[in-house]
């Protein structure tokens, strides 16, 4: 399948999905909650709007990228994660309706069936919506403030098969998907970067995803990252995301912000007598997007040269080729991110269905792997039941 056909199959399902969607809404916020004409007339122009920014938002950004674009497209951010809860509440609540008067017609089977009420219907249809509403607003608004709130912190002990016992102890500090953009800027950075110092450790390292967007367009928000602080340094892979944006562009940036950057090689982490190698991979889909080799993901390049049996750390964007790659060639540990945790409730349930590994940390004989839920956010800034993490891992001998 080409890339035109694959994109037009997936645009003419996600618009089957987002017209189907808003026709429902639309019949159960408007339609039976009022016989007035101009109040369905209003829903329906409500609704297609609605329905044509969350299409549309970001192909008119590209066409015409400005401030008002930018708006519209975080607009339909926001609209989409709160489209999502108010789909879940209508659904969920028609549901407790439909079986209420199916619990009510049967202890009534008997008696002369009772004439309809248009009016009882109609507020129950209000009362249906105005609920939807309020358990939206609830949700929607817990999970923007917990996306922008600080990450949590998750330390996890890993024995790590080799580490010399000089370094028993040593710390990274994994941060994952934060995808500075729109709606992740600046000011998001700087408390970022506070608290990672604040833990102090070893070794920091990026497992992609960082950005969504040119450097010309968010060098200054993510130039914060200057100001990380390890005895070691920052190491950062590539994510998918990292190819929308420039993947070599943003490597060339990042390392002048004093990062290292690890395209497929591995470098040596400690003291010439007490050390364990940390190799980096670019991400697991690119070669699939069409991306060379040399910009791929590549275990057998990034493992060239070393010493098998030392100590090793794999940074890797997706966790998808552990077990195919990671495994077999002895890595002790990977760190790796993308899956967000779902991000948000019902879609942390269909990660967790579709990943083998979602979110946490995993064992397969002596070897591990960490999956970091991520740090940001992509898309609706809305975190619920997958809060953000920054993730400090302690290695033992």
């Amino acid at each position: 399948m080409t890339p035109v056909l694959r994109f037009a199959l997936f645009f003419g399902i996600l618009s089957l999905l987002v017209v189907s969607g808003h026709v429902y809404l639309y019949r159960r916020l408007f339609r039976d909650t009022a016989r007035h004409s101009a109040w369905r007339r209003v829903g329906v122009g409500v609704m297609a709007l609605l329905a044509a920014t969350l299409l549309g938002s970001r192909m008119l950004t590209y066409l015409w990228p400005s401030e008002a674009t930018a708006l519209v497209e975080q607009v339909s951010w926001f609209w989409m994660g709160a489209a999502t809860y108010l789909l879940l509440a209508v659904l969920s609540l028609g549901g407790v309706r439909t079986l209420s008067g199916w619990l009510k017609r049967r202890r009534a089977v008997e008696a002369a069936p009772a004439p309809v009420s248009e009016e009882r219907r109609e507020f129950l249809a209000r009362a249906t919506a105005g609920a939807a509403l309020v358990a939206t607003g609830g949700i929607a608004s817990y999970g923007v403030w917990r996306a922008y709130h600080p990450p949590v912190v998750n330390e996890v002990a890993v024995k790590l098969p080799g580490l010399p016992k000089a370094l028993d102890g040593f710390t990274i500090i994994q941060l994952s998907d934060i995808h500075v953009g729109p709606l992740i800027q600046r000011r998001f950075m700087d408390a970022l970067v506070a608290q990672t110092n604040a833990l102090k450790g070893d070794l920091v390292c990026i497992t992609g995803d960082l950005v969504d967007g040119s450097v010309e367009e968010l060098g200054f928000a993510a130039g914060a990252l200057r100001e990380l602080r390890s005895r070691y340094g920052t190491y950062f892979v590539t994510g998918n995301h990292e190819y929308y944006s420039g993947d070599e562009e943003w490597s060339d940036a990042l390392t002048r912000m004093g990062m290292t950057v690890l395209r497929n090689r591995h470098v040596r982490i400690g003291e010439p007598g007490a050390s364990f190698d940390l190799v980096g991979v670019d991400d697991w889909g690119a070669q699939r997007s069409g991306y060379p080799r040399e910009r791929s993901y590549d275990l057998a390049a990034a493992t060239a040269g070393r010493d098998s049996s030392r100590a090793s750390v794999l940074l890797a964007h997706q966790p998808a080729g552990w077990r195919e790659q990671a495994l077999k060639a002895g890595m002790g540990l990977q760190l790796s991110g993308h899956t967000h945790g779902g991000q948000f409730f019902p879609f942390n349930l269909a990660v967790a269905a579709i990943w083998e590994h979602d979110a946490g940390l995993f064992r397969e004989g002596d070897s591990s792997i960490y999956v970091s839920r991520g740090t940001g956010f992509w898309g609706p800034p809305l975190r619920v039941a997958a809060p953000p993490e920054i993730v400090k891992v302690t290695l033992l001998a």
